[in-house]
């Protein structure tokens, strides 16, 4: 039995995280070291508010009704790893800049969205991308795109329902289903879908444990 107390052996979701950078372009991305897992997904599809409740804490990620508010990766670590010379973090989360609608400059839209798929292309310690979909709406053809394209560059992605609370619950088995078919044959995809509600924290423990596999913890 690991000892709770070791600072190694610390539960990663049950203690303090923290925000370490914002990378507005591949230049500023801190050097490989940790594991990382990204969250991906259409403007406004809840990525900032499922950080938060996966970690329990309400204003680590930026939130906003505004479609597009996040236009850097902002890296997460947990706290305790960000001072000169500590040890590296266990791992990181990184919050993407969603795709699709946003209300900003189409040159500016532009230059974020190739920071997200240099990013994806480009970065040798990203375990995992977590692709969030609305579950009032499904897979959408600008989805498609982004899935293409980690199936293109070999990276492993999982789907995730984000508002299963805004359908009705009866919806979610259904959905999860018909979500699971519409990528069976796609080479890089997880072959697992995880329903979530940030508002309810229903999922999160599964979510918690699928990354915590992933990163090999």
């Amino acid at each position: 039995m690991t000892d709770p107390a070791s600072p190694v052996e610390k539960p990663l979701f049950g203690n303090p995280w923290i925000f370490i950078r914002g990378v507005p372009s591949m230049q500023f991305l801190p050097p490989e070291g940790p594991f990382e897992v990204a969250f991906a997904g259409r403007s406004n599809v809840g990525k900032s508010s499922l950080i938060n409740a996966l970690v329990g804490q309400k204003g680590l990620a930026r939130t906003s009704n505004t479609p597009g508010r996040t236009q850097e990766l902002n890296y997460f670590v947990p706290d305790g790893y960000s001072g000169e010379g500590a040890d590296l973090p266990p791992m990181a989360l990184v919050d993407m800049p969603g795709y699709g609608y946003a209300q900003a400059p189409k040159a500016q839209v532009d230059t974020w969205t190739k920071l997200v798929f240099d990013y994806l292309r480009g970065r040798a310690t990203l375990k995992r991308v977590y692709v969030l979909i609305d579950s009032r709406h499904g897979l959408k053809t600008n989805d498609d795109e982004v899935l293409s394209l980690l199936d293109k560059a070999a990276v492993s992605y999982q789907i995730v329902l984000t508002k299963t609370d805004k359908i009705k619950a009866g919806a979610v088995p259904h959905l999860v289903a018909d979500t699971l078919e519409k990528i069976r044959k796609r080479p890089a995809a997880f072959p697992d879908v995880i329903a979530t509600s940030s508002e309810k924290n229903a999922g999160l423990d599964d979510l918690r444990n699928a990354i915590l596999t992933t990163i090999g913890r």
